[in-house]
């Protein structure tokens, strides 16, 4: 049986819809991080030691990415066996309503050890549903884009995690303007809240798309696996692996820039928050410039070559990052966010083909969903938290960057075993044979 004809609008329309919902995730992301960097300590966390109470603020920034693979093994498995669609729908609805009453919480001040308790909680949820978020909509962009302009799609798409980040940033850049008893009471609310619009908008576009038309394809065919997530574990365990190895590098490098910087801003440099976004911000047009940029290209030369340089560059890159970091020159220190970026974005440009390509299309959500999920608790979780330590026992950013140019070395080695393990054309062209 054919496929469901697909209207010309389908593509676009999906391409935009999973590019809301990057953007509110990462938008999310950006200001829990920033909160808990430099708020949450005095909100949730009190603590006599500001070092203590900061390593606790951002470890519950960690457990959002610890609940994460729970929701990658619920909604991928659900995403294989109902459709992609109204996964998004229900991830998205989740993400945005625990947002929004973080925004609500009482503080510590008002009700003690029960305000971080359910911060934590509320935290969790987010998790679970973001474990289905990213990987439900890059495939909703993927399997409705033309063969041809997969990676172009997927790239713009991807440009969301900037946009919701700067977005995010600009609202927390203009919140700690507000006097500190203000920003303390109720100014840290407001972008929590705000999360609200945006969720409204994205449920309106999720809402009017089709279905995935590969996954409709195998839906009439009769291919829908009864257990998925089985049968993608003990079908494709090692591709899972290797795209949870993939994932670590992008993830540490980004939350890295654009969480731990506020910190080692702090800390290292005597610079206030403001003066950090100030120099994080402009860069971060970088990831909207060059992602899509890096996509199209994908389409033309392939998604390996893209994804085993920008791999390489973040060996190397936070070395200089740090440096330029340390001289307090303003252009310099934009030049180091980036370099950092530029290197990074060629390497999350095509992770939506060249992650979702290693797997059987009946088994995609699952696969791809759990290796992404567990690549971000090795990756995003605690890396704010492990750069936090060893820059109070060491004093310096020598071994912090160590640490992530050490996962440039794994996703590296990982994309080069990635290809071996499933090559794309026959994955896609021969789901039933790329399962064996």
């Amino acid at each position: 049986m054919t496929a469901p004809a697909r209207p010309r609008s389908q593509p676009a329309r999906a391409t935009f819809a999973g590019w809301l919902g990057t953007a509110i995730e990462y938008y999310d992301f950006a200001i829990y991080g920033s909160a808990a960097s430099v708020l949450f300590t005095k909100i949730f966390f009190p603590a006599t030691d500001p070092v203590v109470g900061t390593l606790v603020s951002l470890s519950s920034f960690g457990v959002g990415y610890v609940a994460r693979p729970v929701g990658g093994l619920l909604f991928g498995h659900l995403g294989d066996r109902v459709g992609r669609k109204s996964i998004l729908v229900i991830t998205l609805t989740m993400m945005g309503l625990s947002t929004v009453l973080i925004g609500l919480l009482p503080t510590y001040s008002a009700i003690g050890i029960a305000a971080p308790v359910l911060l934590v909680v509320l935290r969790i949820v987010q998790g679970v549903s973001l474990g289905g978020e990213y990987s439900g909509a890059a495939l909703m962009t993927v399997e409705h884009a033309g063969r041809q302009r997969r990676g172009f799609f997927s790239g713009l798409m991807n440009t969301g995690t900037a946009a919701g980040m700067i977005l995010a940033n600009v609202i927390f850049l203009l919140i700690t303007r507000l006097p500190e008893d203000q920003l303390l009471s109720w100014g840290w609310r407001i972008p929590f809240l705000f999360s609200a619009l945006l969720v409204g908008v994205g449920l309106l576009i999720r809402l009017t798309l089709q279905e995935s038309p590969e996954f409709a394809h195998v839906k009439d065919d009769g291919e829908v696996r009864k257990l998925p997530l089985v049968e993608v574990l003990r079908a494709c365990g090692g591709r899972v692996l290797l795209v949870t190895l993939g994932t670590v590098a992008a993830g540490i490098v980004f939350t890295m820039a654009t969480v731990f910087s506020l910190t080692y801003g702090k800390a290292k440099l005597g610079l206030s928050t403001p003066s950090m976004l100030g120099v994080l911000l402009p860069a971060a047009v970088v990831l909207i410039v060059t992602i899509p940029v890096y996509g199209r290209l994908s389409d033309r030369i392939g998604e390996r070559p893209l994804f085993l340089a920008g791999a390489a560059s973040m060996i190397v890159l936070p070395f200089a990052w740090f440096a330029l970091l340390d001289t307090g020159n303003r252009g310099l220190m934009v030049l180091g966010f980036a370099l950092l970026f530029a290197g990074y974005a060629a390497n999350y440009a095509v992770f939506p083909v060249y992650f979702s390509q290693v797997f059987p299309i009946s088994l995609r959500f699952s696969g791809m969903s759990i290796g992404f999920t567990v690549g971000t608790i090795a990756g995003n979780a605690f890396a704010p938290t492990i750069g936090a330590a060893l820059l109070d026992a060491t004093g310096g950013w020598t071994l912090i960057a160590v640490y992530m140019g050490g996962a440039g070395l794994i996703s590296f080695v990982a994309g080069l075993f990635l290809r071996e393990a499933a090559p794309v054309r026959e994955t896609v062209a021969r789901p039933e044979v790329a399962a064996g």
